[in-house]
């Protein structure tokens, strides 16, 4: 009697400069699934062009299993660019995006299994408590409940990038070609069945983060702009609001000056604010027009896929160089 096929479930691991974290990460991975019998597992690293040990490290990993597999770009191509590849490349029945740092416990891999069975398409974590400093924290949250306002979409608020997908979300992953994506947000928009699941962030065990505050902000305007228009509606309403002012303010001159004969102040002061203010809203909104026009532009552009330097324990890579020794 044969046994019955394991379940395949795609793990997901970015990583930059982790070499004193990637070990640790993949031996987690595994131990999970050394407890789940009915599972099968293949864990994709993404490697954004480490410049530290860790590929080195993956390599030598790889060898001894091949059920991980692991992707090298060219340079660093950002964080949500490098998760889509490896969306793109999971062949699972479903796929669990995990961070390298393990501040997203792999514990609970086998409770979004469990949500996933009964049914849900996504299981997305939801951060009860942040490790964080107050600021960062403080800032994070208030960034989930802004772009939740602000967006078109039902985006859940305080989840973070650890989540569940189902294959039906893995092939429309697969259509994607976006020159910034916004994963968090994009999977949110697909619909479907989606449950939270919470749990308390974990601190960083070794190495520092990648993810400085200059990265928090390009992420927060990525999700605001690829999610919403707001901010265009702003200007929009900003401009009629002002231009009503101008002209109420223009008619009362005008009937004071006219028809009561009063003699206004040259008033060069307030003019010259007043045209200051003008101009610098101008400027703030020209920026918001440019930022998505620059969107435009970058997805227009060819070759929006980053380059892969190198590709280990996959199948077309293994194939080719078959064919390449006969």
């Amino acid at each position: 009697m044969n046994a019955e096929p394991k379940t395949l479930v795609s793990i997901l691991v970015p990583a930059f400069n982790e070499e004193l974290n990637v070990v640790r990460c993949y031996e987690a991975i595994v131990r999970v699934f050394e407890k789940l019998p009915e599972y099968a597992y293949e864990i994709i690293v993404t490697d954004n062009h480490s410049t530290d040990r860790t590929f080195e490290l993956l390599e030598d990993l790889a060898r001894k299993d091949p059920a991980l597999k692991v992707i090298r770009f060219s340079r660093n191509y950002g964080y949500q660019r490098s998760l889509l590849c490896a969306y793109k490349a999971a062949t699972g029945a479903c796929s669990i995006q995990l961070d390298c740092d393990l501040q997203d416990p792999p514990e609970l891999i086998p409770e979004m299994l469990g949500l996933w069975r009964v049914g849900h398409q996504v299981v997305y974590g939801i951060r009860r408590s942040l490790k964080d400093g107050f600021v960062i924290a403080t800032l994070r949250r208030a960034f989930y409940r802004f772009i939740s306002w602000t967006s078109d979409d039902d985006l859940p608020v305080n989840a973070g990038e650890f989540r569940l997908v189902d294959r039906r979300i893995l092939v429309e992953l697969n259509k994607v070609e976006d020159a910034s994506p916004y994963l968090r947000g994009l999977i949110s928009a697909m619909g479907f069945s989606q449950v939270g699941l919470e749990y308390d962030r974990g601190d960083r065990i070794a190495g520092e983060s990648k993810f400085p505050l200059k990265s928090m902000i390009s992420l927060a305007v990525d999700g605001v702009l690829n999610h919403s228009l707001m901010p265009l509606r702003i200007a929009s309403i900003s401009g009629i609001v002002i231009g009503v002012l101008s002209m109420v303010l223009t008619f009362i001159y005008l009937v004071g000056r006219v028809f009561l004969g009063q003699a206004w102040p040259a008033g060069f002061a307030t003019t010259t604010i007043l045209l200051l203010m003008s101009i610098s809203i101008n400027a703030v909104f020209m920026g918001i027009l440019g930022e998505y026009v620059g969107r435009l532009f970058l997805q227009a552009k060819p070759g929006t896929r980053p380059i892969v330097e190198q590709k280990i324990n996959f199948p077309e890579v293994i194939s080719l160089v078959a064919r390449e020794r006969q």
